[in-house]
């Protein structure tokens, strides 16, 4: 078999299904699919029209794939936005599908990866944003953990740290977003609870119900971003809130500390405060020193920063921040709004400025350009 061929036949392939309605990232995942199929089948059966051939399997990998989307999307329309206290519903096969993908063959990363974009119904774009690294290396880094189990028995579960890392991915993506796909990470977080005693299962359900209780005080009038520190926070859910403290207690009373843990403290924190000046920053300094211990973050580090800044004063946060990669995402928000307290507002407009072009979302950099005018309004009072 001309593997040559298949390569030089793929743009062209892509391009059909892009033509006949498929979305690029779609389009290229079932490509992949549909090679490696070729690659089983082509030795022993060769076909008489390679490029027709391929269009036809990668076509119809593109309507299955848009399907099961169809059914899952489905399935979330179904879920409450507010999930219910108490036992864990009857599970179904989703969470199982979780495990199945987190195979043993696939390093943690690629398995992750993998099972956001098959199960979890992210997209390419999304998973490397998660992950701080280009588009095209995460799409190929799925490609070849599809490749790798690709005619594998897939009878054995995978790891739970690696299905628990998913289900805390899925949840960020629907708390920066989508309300039923933050619901969903947390029915099937419910379920996993209700499976094991681990103690960490219990942090990451504790930390999405602290954030998830803040979710209607985020946004205002026309999607606006809302600032932790400006949310009314009379609206916060105070059941879910005292629910998800309940459940962290147990967990950290196990004596065996993982980061979701140490997340869910912060957010607990954040929680019990009845106004932003009463935030226990010291606490929450050493909740990120925990963190920080436990997974060398630099997300992390740069939040760690944010709250030297609270706990003892915009200098000490600009101090901190020489220990920070200035490439990440967020850097010159943190840089502005420190330099905004310190007094130097010349410098900290300049940084709003240059965060709001680097942002990541649409609510993000209206709310940077607003920060950036406000502060130059500022400097003209």
């Amino acid at each position: 078999m001309n593997e040559s061929l298949l390569r030089e036949l793929v743009p062209a392939v892509i391009g059909v299904l892009v033509r006949r309605g498929a979305d690029f990232a779609s389009a290229e995942d079932a490509v992949q699919d549909a090679l490696i199929r070729a690659l089983a089948t082509w030795p022993d059966d060769p076909p008489r029209d390679p490029k027709a051939w391929l269009v036809a399997v990668a076509w119809h990998r593109f309507l299955d794939a848009a399907r099961a989307e169809a059914s899952r999307r489905g399935r979330e329309v179904a879920v409450q936005a507010e999930p219910p206290a108490g036992p864990a519903p009857a599970t179904d096969d989703t969470l199982r599908l979780y495990f199945l993908c987190a195979h043993s063959t696939l390093p943690p990363a690629s398995a992750v990866a993998l099972t956001l974009r098959a199960v979890g119904g992210l997209t390419t774009r999304q998973i490397a944003a998660a992950y701080l690294v280009p588009e095209a290396t995460m799409a190929q880094r799925i490609s070849r953990a599809k490749r790798k189990i690709a005619g594998l028995p897939l009878d054995q579960p995978g790891d739970l740290g690696t299905v628990l890392r998913v289900l805390y991915l899925v949840f960020n993506e629907g708390y920066g977003g989508s309300v039923d796909l933050a619901a969903e990470a947390i029915r099937l977080t419910r379920q996993l609870a209700a499976l094991t005693d681990e103690p960490e299962v219990a942090g990451l359900l504790a930390l999405m119900m602290l954030h998830h209780a803040r979710r209607t005080s985020r946004t205002g009038p026309g999607g606006r971003l809302v600032p932790l520190a400006e949310q009314d926070r009379s609206r916060w859910d105070t059941g879910l809130i005292a629910e998800g403290v309940t459940i962290l207690q147990t967990a950290l009373a196990r004596d065996r500390l993982g980061e979701y843990q140490a997340q869910a403290a912060i957010a607990a924190l954040h929680a019990d405060a009845r106004s932003a000046s009463e935030t226990d920053w010291v606490q929450i300094v050493e909740w990120y020193d925990e963190l920080l211990l436990l997974t060398g973050s630099p997300v992390v580090r740069l939040n760690r920063v944010v709250a030297v800044g609270e706990a003892d004063g915009p200098q000490a946060g600009l101090a901190a921040l020489a220990g920070v990669d200035p490439g990440l995402p967020r850097y010159a928000a943190v840089t502005a709004y420190l330099h905004e307290r310190a007094g130097d507002l010349a410098r900290a407009a300049e940084l709003y400025a240059e965060a709001s072009r680097a942002a990541a979302s649409v609510p993000e950099r209206d709310h940077l350009t607003r920060e950036a005018a406000r502060v130059r309004q500022l400097l003209k009072a």
